[in-house]
């Protein structure tokens, strides 16, 4: 009987080989994508006073009592209070609640034209969202929902299904097209190492002059009989139904994007993929000495992601535009989810809540437009600057004179290192007496 064979001693921690710390591109990622709550409560009420300043700079009324402000200094301030309230009261009425409007369909119908707008930008925020946690930056959120959008409405005008089959058909034609555009650029990045960034970058390009191509083609996604590069319109059998009645533009989209952020939520919360996502984020290098197969992870990942965004272009064709669409189905929603997932904190929950407020901004702009002839290009500053505050957290540290966090983290490491002396000393005392 043979000897047993003696166990290896355990190596050291001191002696272990230390994994490679993650590259300067992923932790500037990482800061970007885990801003504090209060940093964004901050970025976006700063986005607001800057948006105020090009209410009043731009309103008639501030201008004309501008020109005599030394002699009335009160009219001016009195106008930019008229033109800034005004404004954002307007931006309310539109976006949450018409307290103006004679019945309560009537009052109660900006909210639903909020989550109708708020609908897309989820989606999307929520696949740029995964990718963040993945450690790669998704921007070729208009290529996925593009190719998603065509998939879906050509299965939505072309195809006779019966009623519920035409859609479910249709919304997975959709989700499959925007995963495989998307997971191109997992493969490519897993297997030769390419860039994300450049890869969605031209594969946006790729989408948006393919189907350009197909619209102008008859037998394709041109409708037949006409010149204009444009889709037909949807089928009945393929239309996402109306949730609230004819009289609203709120549709089962919604409810579909509401389970989308449940899944996320249980994917990167509760499921060992998302623990595995979120390792290989935090440091791909540690994620491959603990076993994870970090190629597989951005390959599935970038798949989820593109599924997701390709949930909002689905809900494009057959939520929106279901009277045909054309190459610019995607309105900026690819590239405004960037800004809903950064705003978010590559969260869920976050980038629901974040969506939600980019549609109340998309909603409400037009009724500013309506009623206080605000230019809807400010609301579109806004979102930028909320872009802005969001990725340059240290900028609004300083506008706030708010203390960085590795400087109170360097304080309460001073503070532990205090009160270990402190007991040390007591020890040494106690032992001498």
């Amino acid at each position: 009987m043979s000897a047993p064979v003696p166990s290896a001693a355990p190596v050291p921690a001191s002696k272990r080989p230390e994994s490679p710390e993650p590259s300067r591109w992923h932790r500037a990622l990482r800061e970007m994508t885990q801003t504090s709550g209060l940093i964004v409560v901050l970025a976006i009420l700063l986005s607001f006073l800057v948006g105020g300043v090009m209410i009043a700079a731009t309103d008639r009324g501030v201008q004309s009592a501008a020109g005599y402000f030394f002699a009335r200094p009160g009219d001016t301030f009195a106008a930019i209070w008229e033109a800034v309230g005004g404004g954002y009261a307007a931006l309310f009425r539109g976006a949450i609640f018409n307290y103006e409007a004679d019945t309560f369909v009537r009052a109660i119908r900006p909210l639903t034209e909020t989550l109708m707008f708020a609908t897309p930008l989820i989606a999307a925020g929520l696949g740029v969202a995964l990718a963040f946690r993945i450690g790669m930056f998704n921007i070729g959120g208009r290529g996925q929902m593009i190719v998603a959008a065509a998939a879906a409405g050509w299965v939505g005008f072309a195809l006779d299904l019966p009623w519920g089959i035409h859609m479910v058909v249709a919304l997975l034609a959709g989700i499959l097209a925007g995963a495989l555009w998307a997971g191109v650029v997992g493969l490519l990045k897993a297997r030769t190492g390419a860039h994300e960034v450049i890869v969605t970058i031209m594969l946006n390009y790729v989408a948006f002059y393919l189907v350009s191509w197909m619209l102008r083609t008859p037998g394709l996604l041109q409708a037949p009989g006409s010149s204009n590069p444009k889709t037909p319109a949807m089928k009945d059998t393929a239309v996402f139904p109306s949730l609230l009645g004819p009289q609203f533009n709120l549709h089962l989209g919604f409810v579909l994007v509401v389970l989308a952020t449940v899944v996320v939520w249980w994917i990167l919360s509760r499921s060992a993929l998302g623990f595995q996502f979120r390792a290989v984020g935090e440091n791909p290098h540690a994620a491959r000495a603990a076993g994870i197969d970090v190629n597989r992870m951005y390959i599935v990942g970038m798949l989820i992601a593109g599924a997701l965004v390709g949930l909002a272009g689905v809900a494009q064709v057959l939520g929106t535009s279901t009277n045909g669409f054309a190459a610019g189905v995607d309105a900026g929603i690819g590239f405004d989810a960037i800004t809903v997932a950064l705003l978010g904190g590559s969260t869920p929950w976050g980038t629901f809540a974040a969506g939600l407020l980019f549609g109340a901004l998309k909603a409400g702009s037009f009724t500013m437009k309506a009623a206080e002839q605000i230019p809807l290009e400010i609301v579109t500053v806004v979102q930028s600057m909320i872009v802005l505050f969001i990725a340059a957290p240290p900028l609004v540290r300083a506008i706030f004179r708010l203390p960085s966090p590795e400087r109170d983290r360097r304080r309460q490491e001073k503070a532990r290192m205090k009160e270990l002396r402190r007991h040390a000393q007591k020890a040494t005392e106690g032992s001498g007496r």
